[in-house]
């Protein structure tokens, strides 16, 4: 689309002036903790990154990617979806445009993803990467079915 590029810039200058802002987000790559084209996260400024955060960020490739944080050295993050099986990205520090604070999901209620349990989650499946193609494909092929279901 020709407006997304100018939608992010303004979603980004937005949240350097402090405010937050709430962006849908697309495809697969941070399931299970975020559903694309179902849940929005919500932005803001960022501090200093951490290792865990899910943040916004211009990685080397020119994209704009939502992708927690899996290494820091010196000024070179390197960032990984949670639904990415191997790949991963690196952007500069400077390129991180906002962390993102909540996930707002399909009946717009807020998830705060930095709860000790969500964090341990993320821990967790951080290092269950060897299966995460078979607990994505039981997941995909359950919500499939409770869609099913549904209608």
């Amino acid at each position: 689309m020709p407006n997304d590029d100018y939608i992010l810039k303004e979603a980004i200058r937005l949240v350097e002036e402090g405010v937050c802002v709430t962006l849908p987000v697309d495809g697969r790559s941070m399931l299970p903790f975020i559903i694309g084209g179902q849940e929005s996260v919500i932005l803001q400024k960022p501090s200093v990154p951490n290792i865990g955060d899910v943040v916004f960020a211009l990685v080397d490739d020119g994209r704009y990617v939502v992708h927690r944080i899996i290494r820091i050295e010196g000024d070179t993050v390197t960032l990984m979806g949670d639904g990415n099986l191997v790949g991963t990205e690196r952007c500069a520090v400077c390129n991180i445009k906002a962390i993102a604070t909540h996930v707002v999901d399909a009946k717009g209620r807020r998830h705060y993803l930095y709860t000790r349990p969500r964090q341990f989650g993320a821990r967790l499946w951080f290092w269950l990467r060897p299966v995460r193609r078979y607990l994505l494909a039981v997941y995909r092929r359950v919500k499939r079915e409770k869609s099913k279901k549904g209608k």
